[in-house]
């Protein structure tokens, strides 16, 4: 795990190392171990090493092949990196480590090389001959990449605050990304919160040269796959076991110790229940306790680490921690996001027992139905007759619902959506703001807002409708909240404390699985059933059955209160912003101050994120 950075100039000028030196100044924090550097005619590469495979200098990077004519930078992990090696016959090797691998690979098959890849990585590949830059991201968007082209050169980086630390970025906000933010708390592929600055996409590689740009989607989640043995409930629950097995044996390859996180939920007690499955070695679990019983789900991983004999520690917590610690989270952000304090907290407690590596249960939930839209989609496919009726009728009856409340006014989308299908129900559930909000208080749509989301998702609509109906809510969340919250938010806020987390629920083999079970064997009939029960008996009934909990703590307490001065103050800033109409958030901050219910502390909190991002990275 690491970070990189670069910049190709076109028109053969030379490269300004000084330049890719303050990219990775900017985010110093993805790779404590080492920085190397490559400048040589028009190109510049950077690299951050956060040491985790061959520990030794000969794999620091940037890594240069046998022949010279390539030289790699690399952030991620190859779990099958010996198999690789394994076919890579004629190659002679000096280093142990999986970026020899991949660079080697790189050689021999070009781009196809990715296809063997299983892990997660965002690399950059300068060819000297040929004076060409490749660039690729793993197939789930587990790692960032982005990217800036203007008519003089390409500048990318894992971070957006390099890019703009390169001084080659005016620094104004994307004023269409933020009304994907303002909705999702997130931002979609392709922008960023940056005008011009864009993310490379999930499963997709790019090549310039001599400044011409070629692109390229090497894997895709919605893509039809055949073959599946996915007729007989049994074998299903064998091949889950099989897969799951793999995919943490597989995140298990490591030269520095591996931890786990360990809630007591059913995702992360199956995640600890297969590594101790897969190793000889005892695993170590680590906990976040409160003394606070409304909040504190120990005694329920104290039975997961009992069972299975961990390693295992308990970190006691005050949940005042999060307050204390919310400045150094909203600075550990390379991208303003709603969510991931909670994942910043948990992340620096466990870095500061000694951990580099950890793995984590999410994506559980994603893969096998765990959240109520699951269910809600199944539901509201039974009445599909209503959106065969002209949306002209439909418009009446809808306008009967009242419209003061943000839930009545998802109802009301959904029943005006064009269609039954996934893409156009997916953004209404997932919606932070409205889109009558976002038009009320901001200039951002004026209340109609088709977001980067909404777009990818239609764009993918043929695809998507081949799937079985819980599996299209499953792509759906990859292309969406998963790839865009989830998985950003924990890349950031790990690799702020130069931790590596690793998601075994995201592995391509068992993802592309998964999805094509048809609904009558992984419909829930208790929380996700079919994962469950395909690792019968790991999970006790203790942790199956209880009752889910999570990080829930008083937020709209704390905004109202012991954070009252600090929102207030960004609040107001923000209601000077030209995209803000200043005195419809005052107002919305005021009636939630008052205690309307109908005002979610997520929603602003939305705005209090993003004015003091924008504020620290001087943004306009």
């Amino acid at each position: 795990m690491c970070g990189i950075a670069g910049i190709l100039n076109f028109r053969s000028s030379p490269a300004e190392e000084r330049a890719t030196r303050l990219m990775t100044d900017a985010m110093c924090h993805r790779g404590p171990d080492a920085t190397g550097f490559f400048t040589e005619g028009p190109a510049s590469l950077g690299h951050l090493r956060l040491s985790i495979i061959d520990l030794s200098t000969a794999a620091n990077q940037p890594f240069i092949d046998n022949s010279g004519r390539y030289v790699m930078v690399f952030n991620g992990e190859i779990y099958n990196y010996q198999e690789v090696k394994a076919g890579l016959s004629g190659y002679a090797f000096h280093t142990s480590s999986d970026t020899e691998v991949l660079l080697a690979a790189y050689t021999k098959l070009g781009p196809a090389c990715l296809q063997l890849l299983r892990g997660f990585f965002a690399l950059a590949i300068w060819d000297r001959q040929e004076r060409e830059l490749f660039i690729a991201r793993d197939r789930m968007g587990v790692k960032p990449l982005y990217y800036y082209i203007d008519d003089q050169r390409c500048v990318f980086a894992s971070e957006v605050r390099s890019i703009l630390a390169s001084g080659y970025v005016k620094r104004k906000a994307d004023l269409a990304a933020l009304a994907d933010y303002f909705s999702y708390q997130s931002i979609g592929y392709p922008h960023s919160i940056i005008e011009g600055i864009r993310q490379l996409e999930a499963g997709s590689w790019m090549k310039i040269k001599n400044g011409v740009v070629t692109r390229e989607v090497y894997w895709d989640v919605t893509a039809a796959r055949n073959g599946f043995d996915i007729t007989d409930p049994g074998r299903i629950k064998g091949k889950i076991r099989e897969l799951m097995l793999q995919s943490v044996r597989r995140r298990l390859v490591s030269d520095v110790p591996v931890g786990a996180f360990l809630s007591g939920g059913i995702d992360s007690s199956a995640v600890v229940a297969l590594m101790a499955e897969a190793s000889d070695a005892t695993p170590n679990t680590f906990t976040i306790s409160f003394e606070e019983k409304e909040y504190d789900e120990s005694p329920y991983a104290d039975i997961v680490a009992k069972k299975f004999r961990t390693n295992h520690t308990t970190i006691l917590l005050k949940p005042t921690v999060f307050l204390d610690e919310l400045q150094a989270g909203l600075d550990a952000m390379d991208i303003p996001s709603g969510d991931g304090i909670n994942t910043y907290v948990v992340s620096k407690a466990i870095a500061r027992q000694g951990m580099r590596v950890a793995l984590s249960g999410v994506g559980g939930d994603e893969l096998f139905a765990g959240y109520p839209f699951f269910n809600s989609y199944l539901q509201l496919r039974k009445y599909g007759f209503w959106w065969g009726i002209p949306a002209g009728l439909r418009k009446g009856p809808t306008s009967l619902l009242p419209h003061r409340t943000g839930k009545q006014d998802r109802i009301r989308q959904l029943l005006r959506a064009p269609s039954a299908g996934i893409a156009d129900f997916y953004p209404v559930f997932r919606q932070i703001l409205t889109p009558a909000r976002i038009g009320a208080i901001t200039s951002l749509g004026n209340g109609a807002l088709d977001t980067a989301m909404h777009q990818q998702l239609m764009a993918k609509k043929a695809s998507l409708k081949h799937f079985p109906l819980l599996s299209q809510v499953s792509a759906a969340e990859y292309l969406g909240y998963t790839q865009h919250t989830l998985l950003k938010d924990t890349d950031q806020m790990s690799m702020a404390v130069s931790l590596e987390v690793r998601e075994p629920f995201f592995d391509q083999d068992l993802v592309e699985y998964v999805l094509a079970i048809p609904d009558e064997y992984k419909k829930p009939t208790y929380p996700k059933s079919l994962l469950v029960e395909s690792l019968k008996p790991l999970l006790p009934d203790e942790i199956v059955f209880r009752k889910k909990q999570g990080f829930v703590f008083p937020w709209n307490t704390w905004l109202r209160k012991d954070l009252y001065s600090f929102c207030d103050g960004y609040i107001r800033n923000m209601a000077t912003r030209p995209f803000i109409h200043g005195d419809q958030l005052i107002g919305y901050w005021q009636d939630f101050l008052k205690g309307d219910q109908d005002i979610r502390w997520t929603e602003i909190w939305l705005f209090v994120v993003l004015e003091y991002w924008l504020e620290k990275n001087h943004v306009e």
